[in-house]
């Protein structure tokens, strides 16, 4: 039985919520700039709204607050 447009939605919601979290946290690791402008295009690419700083920040602060 083959999939309906809801299901390849979700799927595609899903997987790219997995993708970015994987993109964020090399942003993360990543120390040298070129590196994090590349990163931050793929976010872009991705998901044109999400905001990649305020992620950042707000999981540092959630681990300063551990």
């Amino acid at each position: 039985m083959p999939r309906i447009e809801r299901d390849r939605e979700i799927a595609r919601r899903r997987h790219r919520k997995v993708k970015i979290q994987k993109l964020v946290a090399k942003y993360m690791k990543a120390t040298a700039q070129a590196d994090k402008v590349v990163i931050a295009t793929k976010v872009r690419r991705l998901s044109p709204f999400y905001n990649l700083e305020e992620r950042v920040a707000a999981i540092k602060s959630a681990q300063k607050a551990k």
